[in-house]
């Protein structure tokens, strides 16, 4: 088993600026990210008429859009920081806008019952990762069957908890296991806890291969006051002891390592249950 894949999601923290846009791409593979995925929405095509006629506060969304002319750019500067560039679609016509810049689609837990939506990402032959916070195991067999029926060669299912922050006690981390022996794919965990425990729990435990977790620059995003983005240092200090912790695996082959070569010697002799090895003792000079 290798370490987890990491996305960071931007989501609406980039205050539609391009260059606050480059400091969480910069930010994400300096930490340590695989990826960084921003959301491509329109509020008009987000929400129905009659939910933004009365709510002010959906309405207020709209400066949470991501501008479309951004995106040749992001996709730019992600290659140059050797990171991947993901996006997800929120309406049809997003999909085709992304797919010249995206290496893969990310479908959110709210759009997993918009079958439109999930063919129109499949049919391009791009990776699909798809979270599955709310849904039934039903509904995501649903949804699972498709994107493999519309062409989806390469799907990934993150378990989710739609919580924002998610409590820990409701975060079911065993469900990941359900999906990856239910459908047979790739499997991870969408992060809303904002916990060191959690994250590692589903990548030791529960064999998450992908992690995606909001991220923050400073706590001045849109979002951060919810309670569910991570700031910098705490995920990069989290990548690296899980990346460091893989590393620990080694082979499986029980044999003396390098660190103990040197105190072979010094055990104790079967002859007389002293140390060192009695070869050892003739000529020692300290």
């Amino acid at each position: 088993m290798k370490p987890p894949y990491f996305i960071a999601e931007v989501s609406s923290n980039h205050h539609r600026d391009l260059q606050r846009c480059f400091e969480f791409i910069d930010t994400s593979a300096a930490i340590g990210c695989d990826a960084v995925k921003f959301q491509l929405f329109r509020i008009e095509e987000l929400f129905a008429p009659e939910i933004l006629q009365k709510s002010e506060m959906h309405r207020k969304r709209k400066q949470w859009e991501l501008p479309v002319d951004f995106l040749p750019d992001l996709a730019q500067r992600c290659r140059q920081r050797n990171i991947a560039f993901s996006c997800t679609p929120f309406y049809l016509e997003a999909v085709a806008e992304l797919e010249p810049h995206v290496d893969f689609y990310k479908i959110a837990s709210y759009e997993l019952l918009w079958t439109d939506l999930l063919k129109s990402c499949a049919s391009t032959g791009k990776p699909v990762v798809l979270s599955t916070g709310m849904a039934t195991l039903e509904e995501i067999g649903q949804a699972v069957a498709t994107l493999r029926e519309s062409g989806c060669l390469d799907l990934t299912l993150l378990h989710c908890v739609s919580g924002y922050p998610a409590p820990v006690a409701q975060c079911n981390l065993g469900a990941i296991e359900t999906l990856a022996k239910t459908f047979g794919c790739e499997v991870g965990w969408s992060d809303h806890s904002v916990s060191t425990s959690v994250v590692s729990r589903a990548v030791h435990r529960w064999q998450a291969s992908m992690v995606e977790f909001h991220l923050d620059l400073e706590g001045e995003g849109d979002e951060f006051a919810t309670g569910h983005c991570w700031l910098p240092e705490p995920m990069k200090n989290l990548i690296a002891e899980i990346r460091c912790s893989f590393e620990a695996d080694g082979t499986g082959e029980k044999v003396p390592t390098q660190a103990e070569l040197s105190d072979r010697d010094w055990r104790a002799d079967p002859i007389d249950g002293l140390r060192p090895l009695s070869h050892m003792r003739v000529g020692y000079s300290g």
